[in-house]
């Protein structure tokens, strides 16, 4: 016994055990749910006629469900979830809607629908990227049932892979959410499933690439007996505003507005034309802009932060857009590219004769934005000198000019950014303490793109149509493979780097083309390797073919494969030789592989390697 305590101990990570083992465990057969029923359903999805076996299925995903007894989580892969009372989330219901109004709780609701079913999207594109587009979809709805929301029953759905075009109808049994808006308020004239269309919509169109809205038509809480939802691709909605503004945090987030392009392109959201729409759908980004609409109408000083290229002055500029200082000027300074001695007489002015080549007078930077809002970029690299003349001017609201003899009284808004942690650069002694706390009356972070992708494809199609204008190029969309890599590339330089990528592209494409990966990535991006992948053919379906850095296992052991072969060959053999080496264990032989169990369990069900 003591020697079991002491292990016990010693062991800091907690065992998990996923659903799939408890079923093993047990002998219940998690299959059964993928049955006739299932089959019957798929067989209504046009596109491709798969049976109930198609991957993944619910045995799939119960690979991924994860439970750590005593630990105190729960997770769905590498997303954390959590076992909620749905009393508990209709009473938060009923909170929100009695202080907020329905319509202002309908769109808290379907904003985080999305997120759900976006993170759920990216589960299954990253651990079954070879699913067919059928068997993907369907994922959603076995991972909604499987997170206790709502029965899922397909009537049909049509996809087509080469235009991206979509359209689905559902019918949902034992809506979560109607149960407790029933409950709450009981029948009424509306439908109540909010966060369940804002699932659909989050999951389908992640997946896709492109902008797909479900519209619910028919709903238990309106007195029906089902519920009954629809999606179509975007633009295939007449009044599509209706329901894209449930997705918006803040009316000044440009709108997509949806029209055809040319086929076989893969199509994304249009965003709005106007040269300073903000766009964005995802929770961070809408995050960011609640704080911007609560501080726009102060004149408290505003902290943006985040990494270089993440919007710091798009968001600065939309501040002074929607604050009373609109009709005033609105200044920017890249504090970095002013050299130190320039820096005061570029900031505060300079008197005629100050010094040489001074031969008349001219206002500074704060003369030049009163009444309206200054903005200083990369703050975080001023000398210690102009620091404290700065922290001068905003703690007097007056300025003096170099070589200048009296205070000048500005009203100047200050909204600074940077993309260095000052908090560290004041511990280092880089950056005044008291310049810091000055600044950081009102902090913003501005998110990664890596961390917002949900916003991705709404950018991709914002920056194509800009710069078809600004170039005069004619450009028919995306292909399905360039969706597919911009959707997984990391963007170390964010969104300047993505807009870069478009831009280089409209310059490169043919006229009236489509443009593929190779337009996009020309100077060494290192693409993620999932966005390879191997057909059932054997041949490499995707971007193209790997870079060495990108190169899989599979492909690292390539030169150990003996006599001429396809690529699925070689993956057989790989499989089949790991599988040996572990003795038939799935978990060693990912392990070895490289990765993931259910990575590893689907490539051998289809190789016909296990059952």
């Amino acid at each position: 016994m003591r020697s079991t305590l002491t292990k016990a101990a010693a062991s800091p990570v907690p065992q998990r055990i996923s659903l799939a083992d408890v079923a093993r465990a047990t002998g219940a057969a998690l299959g059964r749910f993928d049955g006739a029923e299932v089959a019957r359903a798929l067989g209504r999805f046009e596109a491709s006629h798969v049976g109930s076996e198609a991957h993944p299925t619910i045995a799939d995903i119960s690979e991924c469900l994860f439970f750590s007894p005593g630990d105190g989580r729960i997770w769905l892969q590498d997303q954390r979830m959590v076992l909620l009372h749905a009393e508990a989330l209709g009473s938060l219901r009923r909170e929100l809607i009695d202080s907020l109004g329905q319509e202002k709780a309908r769109g808290l609701f379907t904003r985080a629908g999305y997120v759900s079913g976006a993170r759920d999207a990216q589960l299954v594109r990253t651990h079954w990227p070879e699913a067919e587009p059928a068997a993907a979809a369907m994922a959603g709805t076995r991972l909604h049932a499987l997170e206790g929301v709502v029965k899922v029953e397909l009537v049909h759905a049509r996809y087509d892979p080469e235009t991206s075009d979509y359209e689905g109808e559902f019918i949902w049994h034992h809506s979560s959410e109607d149960d407790e808006h029933i409950a709450a308020y009981g029948i009424g004239g509306s439908p109540a499933c909010w966060m369940q269309v804002g699932y659909a919509t989050g999951y389908v169109s992640t997946l896709f690439g492109r902008l797909v809205v479900f519209r619910e038509v028919a709903c238990r809480s309106m007195g029906e007996s089902h519920c009954r939802v629809i999606g179509k691709s975007a633009e295939r909605w007449d009044d599509v505003e209706e329901d894209m503004r449930y997705l918006r945090a803040r009316d000044f987030v440009g709108s997509p507005q949806n029209g055809g392009s040319a086929p076989q392109a893969a199509q994304l959201p249009a965003a709005q034309r106007k040269n300073d729409a903000m766009v964005g759908a995802s929770a961070a980004f809408n995050a960011a802009c609640h704080l911007l609409h609560r501080v726009a109408p102060t004149t408290a000083t505003v902290l943006f932060t985040g990494e270089s290229g993440v919007g710091k002055e798009k968001f600065a500029s939309m501040l002074h857009s929607i604050s009373a200082r609109r009709d005033k000027p609105f200044v920017a300074v890249n504090c970095a590219a002013i050299p130190e001695t320039l820096i005061e007489s570029e900031l505060f002015g300079v008197e005629r004769g100050a010094y040489t080549g001074a031969g008349a007078s001219r206002p500074g930077r704060f003369e030049r934005a009163h009444g309206g809002t200054l903005f200083l970029d990369e703050i975080g690299t001023l000398s210690y000198a102009a620091q404290g003349k700065l922290l001068r001017t905003l703690q007097e609201c007056e300025v003096e000019r170099v070589g200048g003899t009296r205070s000048i009284r500005v009203d100047t808004r200050v909204i600074a950014a940077t993309n260095v942690d000052l908090r560290q650069a004041v511990r280092e002694g880089r950056f005044r303490d008291d310049l810091f706390f000055r600044l950081n009356v009102f902090p913003i972070h501005l998110p990664p793109l890596r961390e917002r992708r949900d916003d991705v494809p709404l950018l991709m199609s914002h920056f194509l149509q800009h710069y078809g204008r600004k170039h005069a190029r004619q450009v028919s969309g995306f292909t399905q493979a360039a969706v597919k890599a911009l959707l997984n590339y990391d963007y170390p330089g964010n969104i300047r780097e993505l807009q870069n990528l478009i831009e280089r592209a409209v310059i490169i494409a043919p006229e009236g083309s489509l443009l593929e990966v190779h337009h996009l990535f020309t100077s060494g991006e290192p693409l993620d390797k999932n966005v390879l992948s191997v057909r059932s053919d054997g041949r490499l379906a995707g971007t193209g073919d790997p870079l060495p850095s990108q190169a899989g296992p599979a492909s690292r052991a390539m030169p150990d494969h003996e006599g001429p072969g396809s690529l699925g060959q070689v993956e057989e053999t790989l499989i089949r030789r790991a599988l040996t080496q572990s003795g038939g264990n799935l978990s060693a032989a990912a392990r070895a592989l490289g990765i993931t169990r259910p990575q590893l369990a689907y490539r051998a069900r289809k190789r016909g390697i296990t059952s």
